[in-house]
């Protein structure tokens, strides 16, 4: 963790654009104008993409990522070309579609798998893919995994290089996951020489349940951020269906991880990925964003110093 820095930040809302300057986010640190808040489809899950590119551009949002493990056809019955039409009119990016599953044990089912969501993701004018790593226990061996991970970022980046498109790898804090830090990922990336084809995800749940300390600010490719607020749970049974909007009951740490990243020169992409019923059930998903990003925002404004994440 770097050491004091002087925090003034501004997130720019739709609702009053005109009304808050634009002001540098850290005085003392890294410079950024502010935080481009972004929304994954989980968080929002109930709703249509075309909803959730509203939502977004409603609340000032860069973009959105999509995916395709949601119930119902991605994207209804829209042609590519419509989704892509939608965002552009919205001047809302898609900053990504997901998921590869698996992506690290390679077979010609996994590249056939790829290959269609690439080819998905280009007709869309989405910038990236999700490689979501094994994660049921198998695969972990040391020196297994790793070879494992070469062989497939090998594989997939003549695919995603044909196509325009970046990689995000991410891992995954499991305890059975097979690739669950980002250091590894990039230790494998930098093996391949492939860091203008990848780049890693923070994601600041995985982030605490690895107990990882690394981060690679200039090669995350986006962030994702969500809240566990559950003090009943320890932080090895901690799952997806934890994971809630952040606010000021966060057990993640999340803010003290943005300040982290952003300090170090983090200026990509923050997010929304929250997968709990909970969050998935509320009844305005957008002024709940609007009130989690104000907290984040606030929260960083009012943070003297980079404080350690527990």
């Amino acid at each position: 963790m770097h050491g004091q820095v002087s925090v003034n930040l501004h997130i720019k809302f739709a609702d009053d654009l005109q009304q808050q300057p634009t002001t540098s986010l850290w005085d003392g640190g890294r410079m950024r104008n502010k935080l481009d808040f972004a929304i994954n489809h989980m968080t929002v899950a109930r709703l249509r993409y075309d909803e959730v590119i509203s939502v977004a551009a409603s609340l000032g949002c860069v973009g959105v990522e999509f995916r395709n493990d949601l119930p119902g056809a991605l994207f209804g019955d829209d042609a590519p070309e419509v989704v892509r039409r939608k965002a552009a009119d919205a001047s809302v990016r898609i900053l990504g579609l997901s998921e590869i599953k698996s992506f690290n044990i390679w077979s010609d089912e996994r590249r056939i798998e790829a290959d269609e969501l690439m080819k998905t993701a280009k007709a869309i004018g989405a910038e990236s893919v999700s490689l979501i790593p094994r994660c049921d226990g198998k695969g972990c061996g040391n020196g297994e995994r790793q070879a494992n991970l070469r062989v497939a970022l090998r594989e997939l980046a003549p695919m995603l290089n044909s196509y325009g498109l970046v990689g995000l790898v991410e891992p995954l804090g499991f305890e059975i996951s097979s690739l669950r830090f980002k250091e590894e990922a990039m230790e494998a990336i930098d093996a391949l020489g492939a860091r203008e084809t990848y780049r890693v995800v923070h994601d600041t749940f995985h982030h605490h349940l690895a107990g990882e300390t690394f981060f690679a600010a200039n090669d995350t490719g986006i962030v994702h951020v969500s809240g566990v607020v559950d003090q009943d749970v320890s932080v090895r049974s901690m799952t997806d269906a934890h994971r809630i909007l952040v606010d000021s009951r966060d057990r993640l740490g999340n803010v003290a991880q943005l300040a982290a990243l952003i300090d170090q020169g983090y200026e990509g992409a923050i997010s929304y990925e929250a997968f709990s019923p909970e969050v998935h059930e509320i009844e305005h998903p957008r002024d709940a964003l609007s009130e989690s990003m104000a907290f984040v925002s606030i929260e960083l404004e009012k943070l003297g110093g980079v404080a350690p994440v527990q």
